[in-house]
């Protein structure tokens, strides 16, 4: 691996972040496999706050995206992270780490309360993110839901995510 960049997608990344989220999730015992059009969905609502891709030698090896959320009865503020692929041949080299890290400097600048997502508790503590005990998220194990707080206010309450991460997978037909 080169000189890896992260930077703001353009849309000449969009065929390559459609694709890493295809190849990330392909084998996850529990996605339904519609990352991708979670993706597509946000960016076509413009509700993706900010989308970041990882790119050595002008390929795409990984994308984040964060947009915003509602938790509970909080105000503005608020953003939910998700989701996060990384080519799986080049999982384990810190992309996703790099990823994670660029786009919670990214919102922070941007005035955020904090930031919740839907997420394996061992690798997303590594940033600061846990459980609260009246954090939630509709259908998901409590242990799986976490957040991080940039300012005083505790996240409470349900998180409503933007409505493309409600999209099927027969909202595709299985195009890449």
């Amino acid at each position: 691996m080169s000189k890896l960049l992260i930077r703001a997608e353009s849309d000449s990344d969009i065929l390559g972040i459609r694709e890493v989220n295809i190849e990330a999730f392909s084998d996850h015992p529990i996605s339904q496999h519609t990352e991708h059009l979670i993706v597509d969905a946000l960016r076509a609502e413009g509700a993706l706050a900010v989308s970041l891709v990882a790119i050595d030698d002008g390929r795409v090896l990984g994308h984040v995206a964060f947009s915003r959320a509602v938790v509970g009865n909080a105000g503005n503020g608020w953003y939910l992270l998700g989701p996060l692929a990384v080519s799986p041949a080049c999982q384990g080299r810190g992309i996703g780490s790099a990823l994670v890290e660029a786009g919670l400097s990214e919102i922070r600048s941007h005035g955020a309360a904090g930031c919740v997502l839907v997420g394996d508790p061992g690798y997303y503590g590594r940033f600061g993110f846990a459980t609260f005990s009246h954090l939630e998220y509709e259908g998901v194990p409590h242990e799986y839901v976490l957040g991080l707080r940039f300012a005083d206010a505790e996240p409470t309450g349900c998180i409503r995510a933007h409505d493309a991460f409600l999209v099927g997978p027969e909202s595709d037909g299985g195009n890449v």
